[in-house]
């Protein structure tokens, strides 16, 4: 593996197709080695972790840090929606976990089945009649943006501007936009943690601003703030790719697609195995080694940017035999579509619970589903950390 005529540095910004279908590539870099250097947008020389035993080690690897602050020169570095847990390591973001898991639990998870329910039958009734639809616009965005608007307690949110926003700050499309994205959102959110201590409620954010551990610490504004962005947008833009994703795995697979709609109770193990096939998540966020760490017969100095490739992982020969083929039947536990360790996503359950219902209830009421356009993959999120199409042109 150490071999230097196997290490590759590809250059992922001259591939043109490689954001529509990444995969091939992965393969490619994974039978010469676990471990390559990449050049992207946003730095020279970055390592890529495709392998799934190094990457699943990797995440789990407290020699790398995620506090990326005072290594990459990005001026929205300070912005309080930052302050989560996502960007932080232990002891600080073991602090924020504790405290957030205190409120956002599985039976608060496991209560909002009826009225995840609810919504994908309203938002149905308002997509059949059209006969066709834009799958995104029509319910893969607006489920789980509803779920955790309500969820959370801001359910006047302006839907459009935030989806706008969050686009910006996780895929953004031109090197001002997240900042300016960043501002924007840093600010609304400010204002609605202030909403929220002059009038509580019910809902989780209420929960979190009053919210104290068995010694009295509670989260700070800029711990809020940061926790609101970090809930509003990982809760929404994950959910909306693995509703998609999923869906259109379905529709490129016309047998997976007939055996589900033959036994709907393979509905569990199928979103498992969309979430392995073609996960919304297609890598992990920046890690930097705090001091030099071998991977995979490579060593990574230390402070260099890591990315650890979830989509490579799942699609590793190694861990799943025939990993291209798309199998609702498989066995595909053990993925890291959200991650591994201490940052495995702590809304896993609720995107698992929306996909289900979702995808279940899409294929109940629409047995004539297909693609409604030849070039209905053409729209893809540009950048390596979402996977998935800004639409999906579907008919029923």
């Amino acid at each position: 593996m150490s071999d230097a005529s196997k290490q590759v540095d590809l250059d992922l910004r001259g591939i043109e197709d490689f954001t529509a279908n990444p995969y091939p590539y992965y393969a490619e870099l994974r039978a010469r080695g676990p471990v390559h250097t990449v050049r992207t947008d946003e730095f020279e020389r970055v390592w890529l972790v495709v392998g799934y035993d190094e990457g699943r080690a990797t995440l789990a690897d407290p020699r790398f840090s995620k506090e990326w602050r005072g290594l990459v020169d990005r001026p929205e570095g300070d912005d309080p929606i930052y302050a989560n847990m996502l960007e932080l390591d232990a002891p600080r973001h073991t602090r924020l976990r504790k405290l957030v898991t205190r409120e956002f639990t599985a039976r608060r998870v496991e209560a909002l089945r009826p009225r995840v329910q609810q919504i994908t039958d309203e938002l149905l009734d308002a997509m059949l009649p059209a006969g066709r639809a834009d799958l995104v616009d029509a319910l893969a965005f607006p489920l789980p943006i509803t779920v955790i608007c309500e969820l959370i307690g801001v359910p006047d949110l302006d839907r459009n501007t935030f989806r706008r926003l969050s686009n910006d700050v996780v895929t953004p499309s031109a090197p001002d936009q997240e900042g300016e994205a960043v501002a924007a959102m840093g600010a609304y959110l400010g204002e609605l943690i202030g909403d929220k201590r002059c009038s509580p409620g019910d809902d989780l954010m209420s929960a979190l601003v009053r919210t104290r551990d068995e010694d009295g610490d509670a989260l700070s504004p800029d711990e809020l703030v940061g926790m609101a962005f970090l809930l509003l947008v990982a809760g929404h833009e994950t959910t909306v790719n693995l509703i998609s994703n999923g869906v259109r795995a379905l529709l490129d697979h016309p047998d997976q697609l007939a055996a589900l709609r033959a036994d709907l109770g393979l509905i569990d193990g199928a979103v498992e195995e969309m979430l392995r096939y073609d996960g919304p998540v297609e890598t992990a966020t920046f890690r930097f080694p705090r001091e030099p760490v071998e991977i995979g017969g490579r060593t990574v100095p230390a402070g260099e940017p890591l990315l650890v490739c979830l989509a490579g992982a799942d699609r590793d020969p190694g861990r799943f035999p025939e990993p291209d083929r798309f199998d609702i039947r498989r066995e595909a536990h053990g993925h890291v579509a959200f991650g591994h360790g201490m940052h495995f996503c702590l809304g896993a359950p609720l995107a698992r619970l929306e996909g289900r219902i979702a995808i279940r209830t899409l294929l109940e009421r629409c047995p004539g589903l297909a693609p409604d356009d030849d070039a209905w993959l053409s729209d893809w999120r540009p950048g390596l950390l979402i996977r998935g199409t800004r639409t999906l042109p579907v008919r029923w």
